[in-house]
């Protein structure tokens, strides 16, 4: 069964990495920015996609993640609209090209990138796996697009008056998560740790895991307070800690449900068929490219599905 269904993912949405290679239309749209608190902007796409941070000040403009390629241009434009400042710095929250694409352009621009070193590590590579469709490969970042500094446990930013923390997180979207804090507007950036768009999706092959995701969770509720703007990685709306909580107690249901489905020796067709996911699905599939399907066979065979459940 396992065999089966990473087969048919693979066929049935082989052709999805292509079309993002190729990104048709990409260099047309258009991006908001909009005031979050304090110095730090929202970038995004009105129809969906990666969310930028922007801190603007005299010091320049500091962005988390540079969204895709072809969308500098749309990006800079959004950047002018509140400043006349170039980007100086770009934090990567992770390995993945709707994040990383567009830096080679602001780093020949000038701008000085920053990533933790198992991102960094995963530049190197000659190819880089695509959490969707069963793991296909896409193409190398150029050598330009590389993080110039790379660090493992935090490090902070003193940019625009604000003290950036940047935090480390347990391995749960890939394993070099990252999380920006802007103490001063108390404004989190998340990356796709956290998304409002669909059920956590976990890169195994760059090494996500669902455990890491409840674990980043816990420590994303903790960093943040009641009056914290959460900006999710994808999703058009500010978030808040109580969001996160909901979005990690469904994690955390879901997660019991199908172990104890396993424990009762259900296969995976079985575990799916039992519908662990009923009372959430109308709001976390709206994504077209991960529901149920993908997300609960990563849950079933991390806890030990098939035969392989440990003691917990």
């Amino acid at each position: 069964m396992r065999n089966q269904f990473l087969s048919c993912a693979l066929l049935s949405l082989l052709a999805l990495p292509l079309q993002l290679l190729g990104q048709p239309g990409l260099a047309n749209v258009e991006l908001e920015i909009q005031p979050v608190a304090g110095d730090v902007y929202m970038i995004q796409r009105p129809g969906g996609g990666g969310n930028i941070a922007a801190l603007i000040g005299d010091d320049g403009v500091l962005l988390v993640d540079s969204l895709f390629d072809p969308m500098n241009a749309a990006l800079i434009e959004a950047i002018d609209k509140v400043t006349s400042q170039q980007v100086e710095f770009v934090i990567n929250t992770h390995i993945h090209i709707d994040h990383v694409n567009g830096n080679a352009k602001l780093a020949e621009a000038g701008a000085l990138i920053f990533a933790h070193e198992n991102t960094r590590r995963r530049f190197l590579e000659t190819r880089s796996r695509f959490p969707r469709n069963g793991g296909t490969f896409v193409p190398q970042e150029p050598e330009s697009a590389r993080p110039v500094v790379s660090f493992n446990d935090r490090m902070t930013l003193h940019v625009n008056g604000e003290e950036v923390q940047v935090l480390y997180a347990p391995p749960a979207h890939t394993d070099g998560d990252l999380f920006v804090y802007f103490p001063k507007a108390d404004v989190l950036h998340l990356g796709d740790v956290y998304r409002t768009t669909s059920y956590p999706i976990v890169d195994r092959y760059n090494g996500g895991t669902v455990r890491g995701t409840i674990a980043a969770l816990d420590k994303a509720i903790e960093l943040a307070g009641d009056s914290t703007r959460v900006i999710p990685g994808h999703g058009l709306e500010i978030m808040t800690r109580a969001d996160l909580i909901a979005f990690r107690d469904m994690i955390l249901d879901i997660q019991a449900q199908v172990l104890a489905l396993i424990r009762e020796g259900r296969k995976l067709e079985e575990v799916l068929a039992a519908r662990p996911t009923a009372a959430y699905d109308a709001q976390w599939t709206n994504d077209p490219g991960w529901g149920v399907v993908d997300f609960i066979p990563v849950v079933y065979y991390e806890l030990g599905g098939s035969g392989r459940l440990q003691d917990r």
